[in-house]
């Protein structure tokens, strides 16, 4: 197997959970990308449209169509291997391979060793940014490009919608900016909880101080997000008009001097 760093073979025989791998992927990076989904998230998003991420473990997921296990275990070998097969393809399409969630910081080893097998592929880490901050740096120094998301700057609203306070998103952005990797700051924009003014200006004026950001992506709401939460045991019960257009305010980015787009 091609190792694009040197680890021992206890690092490369470390084992991660992963509930789906999506080839041909167009929207997870540029050019023509397989992204790979960990499984575990420590938080737990009012919105969340991947809810088979949530828990860490492989689950049985229960609907009218039967049943079906989710989570596959795999072993960085294993895994780097398996994306290796297309890294040729991959790359003369301009593409790579993404690790999303979940939440691969949530799994930090696993992904530093599944990298390190990759054949010189260009690697995203599409993250929330909620994970441990050392955990973080060491995978900044192994991809190509980060996206990170920001979802609400308030502290209370953000533990209110997420289970979690922000200080350690805030803390892991901040690290970001002094690492010299490109990144985008990806927007969820919910109705009515992180489109609002406030949210917005306040997620503007954070950017606005960040040194190697590329631009702020905005993602309208996903409204098919419901559907898979009966399968999973769970209930979804969002508190805002799903039927209320998001406010997908450019401008307040732009005047910002940001580069911006809806996405």
């Amino acid at each position: 197997m091609f190792c694009q760093y040197p680890l021992s073979d206890q690092e490369l025989t470390v084992t991660g959970t992963v509930f789906d791998i999506r080839e041909f992927a167009l929207f997870d990076g540029p050019g023509l990308r397989t992204t790979v989904f960990l499984k575990g998230c420590p938080l737990r998003c009012a919105w969340c449209h991947n809810p088979e991420g949530l828990t860490p473990e492989p689950q049985v997921l229960r609907s009218a169509g039967g049943e079906r296990l989710v989570g596959q275990r795999f072993t960085a070998t294993a895994l780097a291997t398996r994306l290796n097969r297309q890294a040729e393809i991959l790359r003369d399409a301009g593409g790579g391979v993404t690790f999303s969630g979940g939440e691969p910081l949530s799994q930090a080893d696993f992904v530093l060793a599944v990298i390190a097998g990759l054949d010189r592929q260009h690697v995203v880490l599409d993250t929330s940014g909620y994970g441990d901050e050392l955990a973080f740096r060491r995978l900044l120094d192994r991809v190509d490009l980060v996206f990170f998301d920001l979802k609400l700057i308030d502290a209370h609203l953000h533990e209110r919608y997420t289970g979690s306070a922000n200080g350690p998103i805030l803390r892991n952005l901040q690290a970001l900016s002094e690492s010299k990797r490109p990144y985008v700051i990806r927007v969820p924009l919910i109705p009515g909880v992180t489109d609002t003014p406030e949210n917005l200006g306040a997620i503007a004026a954070t950017c606005r101080c960040l040194t190697g950001l590329l631009r702020v992506d905005l993602l309208p709401y996903h409204r098919a997000a419901g559907g898979k939460y009966g399968a999973c045991g769970l209930r979804f019960s969002p508190s805002w008009d799903e039927s209320r257009p998001v406010r997908a305010d450019t401008g307040v980015f732009e005047r910002a001097g940001l580069a911006v787009r809806v996405v």
